[in-house]
């Protein structure tokens, strides 16, 4: 079956557009193709720095005929509804229609309309300039006198079709003055002359010896082990950068790896300012010295050419721009130290954290003091976790940290080690902004956990009480991930903290004690409703973290809707312990009954208009089943207290268990609605009991399944 070869060669696409647009040309060509009947056995896309190609495989070499029923208006319908049937139809008269009868509307035209299929070519003449015209660029330019809008100049179009071991015929259109061909170029320096194509094979061939890499992921292979091989053989190591070894290869058609070098007095600097610098600046690799583990003065290049002279001339060039670059770094890495941290603590009163929270001195204020508050409770020495709040901010104001604001928190630890600030503090000052990210590690080391937990609070309930909140689409203060990463820290630290409690003194420091007229108790403490609703975000944080890892969300509702369950570790303990339960033949069954109880006491107290609520009199208890119920209610009850005032939630599931015997004991034997309406009362109020036995573990009607 024949193929399709499209190439859209123009001046350098960014290559940070690249991948989107091969993806996107891929998806626009062959929808076109599968919405009018062309269907392609594979379809693979292609993108280098100058142009965008797409192969398509196995495709018909033309449109399968069609033929189409249209129904008419009935017969005797007025003369304006019977024209509009033949305009739309395509027939000449009614003679060309036929009638066909209906039982319940009569008789009324029907047109049979065939359409021929088209060649192969014509579909594609028609699909290929519409979607050059209107692809959807991130951004886009018009050049010369023409009205087409590409990412860059758009100079030729390459569209061939034909099937392998024909000359595959060139699909003739023509966009904005470009008449398509099958013509293409090879590398601007290298091979600019014209090249004649023919399908996918021949055009790849024929680029590789113009010196032309079309295949992305080849591009990257190249230069990623031609890099190995370059350091290995200097006795380094390559410190690998997927993002950089992306962009690299959108860079260049002929991918040559050079090797540079700089002054080892920049060694001076850390390395991360030193990868930084070399990375942001001339696209560049770092290398390793695996003797000192730290940065080698080397670096390596990735050009477009093979030069004449080796390319000594070209990393001569890439040498002078990163030694002036390493140069500033310097400049600003001895400045900062000369300066030190502290001096930054005045310019925060300058500065605004938002217009309504305050500046950034008043932030971290806040930040201090609950962080000296958090401390004990994550076993920290509050002095040190009063100093690291003072400090964890301070780098944001350095010049290195202004270069480079991806540095911010370690350009802090670097600083403070080198002021001999005690490393718990050093410490903080790089991991409080921890985990940033599902797959960043969180601190563990106790003052760093007092004064990230501080942060991440203070920013949830400042702009919770501004009613700055998430919604399903926005997140501009990334406040799902300091929820998510205040959860993962109390998790993966196995810490017991209330959350109420943090939540409570941060927000009645800043925004005062009147908000408490609008509020509800929360456990022992009363909390605003804004907090309440904060609490609920959390909850809503924690069942996605633990959906990831394959827990129920059900059951976080089910443990977090109890009064006052705001620790988090003990809630996924206890948790952990029901989902178990409910595994086991006693928990399903128990579950059963709950059930059970609960839909009857809803029906009768939907219909008498009132709650039924415990204890039961124990005279009206006629019945052996119902005694019995009772009675295992009253020993089940204390005992599940007890356990889970210890949290031993697997003897409190154990306690629960001896209900389901006597609940299913009870409905086989017992008639709740009996027409003695004192024992109806106490039978109902039984019927609460078992929810109020089961209330001590979680909330059974949220548990679904």
């Amino acid at each position: 079956m024949p193929d399709l070869l499209i190439e859209l060669f123009s001046e350098e696409i960014p290559a940070r557009m690249q991948a989107q647009a091969a993806d996107g040309l891929k998806k626009l060509v062959t929808d076109a193709l599968v919405e009018r009947g062309l269907l392609y056995e594979g379809a693979k896309a292609f993108v280098t720095p100058r142009r965008l190609a797409l192969a398509v495989h196995g495709l018909p070499g033309r449109q399968a005929d069609q033929r189409e029923e249209k129904k008419g208006p009935r017969v005797g319908a007025p003369e304006g509804a019977i024209a509009g049937f033949l305009k739309s139809a395509g027939l000449a008269s009614l003679d060309q229609a036929s009638v066909q009868s209906d039982p319940k509307k009569g008789d009324f035209y029907v047109a049979v309309v065939e359409k021929p299929g088209r060649p192969t070519p014509e579909v594609i003449a028609d699909i290929i300039p519409a979607i050059i015209r209107g692809f959807p660029w991130p951004k886009s330019m018009r050049w010369g006198s023409g009205s087409l809008r590409w990412v860059r100049p758009l100079h030729s179009i390459v569209a061939t079709f034909g099937a392998e071991g024909d000359e595959p015929e060139v699909v003739r259109f023509e966009v904005d003055g470009i008449v398509s061909s099958n013509v293409t170029y090879g590398h601007r320096f290298l091979a600019p002359a014209p090249i004649t194509v023919k399908r996918l094979d021949d055009w790849m061939a024929k680029l590789e010896a113009a010196k032309v890499v079309v295949d992305r992921d080849r591009r990257k292979d190249i230069i990623l082990n031609d890099a190995k091989d370059l350091a290995l053989a200097n006795g380094l190591e390559l410190v690998e950068d997927e993002g950089l070894l992306d962009e690299v290869a959108g860079l260049v058609e002929w991918p040559v790896v050079l090797m540079g070098a700089f002054e080892e007095r920049f060694l001076d600097i850390p390395d991360e300012v030193i990868r930084a610098t070399i990375r942001a600046n001339q696209k560049c690799f770092v290398l390793k010295n695996p003797a000192t583990g730290r940065l080698a003065n080397r670096f390596l290049l990735i050009s477009n050419l093979v030069a004449s002279d080796g390319g000594a001339a070209i990393v001569a060039g890439n040498e002078r721009v990163i030694r002036a670059r390493l140069s500033d770094a310097k400049f600003f890495w001895d400045t900062d130290r000369v300066n030190g941290l502290a001096k930054n603590f005045s310019k925060f009163e300058h500065i605004t954290f938002h217009e309504k929270l305050g500046s950034q001195a008043e932030r971290i204020e806040r930040i201090r003091r609950l962080a000296v508050e958090i401390a004990p409770k994550v076993g920290a020495e509050p002095a040190l976790a009063e100093e690291a709040a003072l400090y964890a901010k301070a780098d944001l104001l350095t010049e290195v940290v202004g270069e480079f604001p991806e540095l911010q928190g370690l350009m802090g630890r670097y600083y403070a080690q080198g002021e001999n600030l005690p490393p718990e503090v050093a410490a903080a000052c790089e991991e409080h902004y921890k985990p940033q990210g599902p797959g960043d590690r969180v601190p563990t080391a106790p003052v760093s956990i007092a004064v990230a937990l501080a942060d991440k609070i203070d920013t949830l309930v400042g702009f919770w009480a501004i009613d700055e909140k998430p919604t399903g689409s926005k997140d501009p203060y990334a406040l799902r991930r300091a929820a998510l990463g205040v959860i993962r820290i109390v998790l993966e630290n196995g810490l017991r903290l209330r959350l109420s409690a943090p939540l409570l003194l941060s927000d009645s420091r800043n925004w005062g004690e009147a908000r408490l007229i609008h509020s509800r108790a929360f456990g022992d403490l009363v909390l605003p409703v804004h907090l309440i609703d904060l609490l609920s975000f959390f909850a809503d944080r924690l069942k996605v973290h633990l959906r990831e890892h394959g827990a129920r969300h059900d059951l976080v509702d089910a443990v977090f809707a109890l009064e006052g369950q705001d620790d988090l570790f003990l809630l996924v303990d206890r948790m952990t312990a029901l989902a178990r339960f409910l595994e086991t033949e006693d928990g399903k069954t128990l579950l059963a009954g709950y059930r059970r109880a609960v839909n009857i006491l809803r029906i009768e107290e939907k219909k008498d208009g009132r709650a039924f609520t415990g204890p039961t009199n124990a005279a009206l208890l006629k019945e052996p089943a119902e005694e019995r119920l009772a009675a295992a209610i009253d020993d089940v009850k204390p005992r599940v207290a007890a356990a889970v005032a210890q949290e031993d939630f697997a003897a409190a599931m154990t306690a629960l268990a001896d209900l389901r015997a006597p609940v299913d004991a009870f409905f086989d034997a017992v008639t709740v609605n009996d027409p003695d309406p004192a024992l109806r009362e106490n039978r109902l109020k039984l019927l609460d009991e078992i929810r109020a036995a089961t209330r001590g573990i979680a909330d059974f009607d949220r548990i679904g399944g």
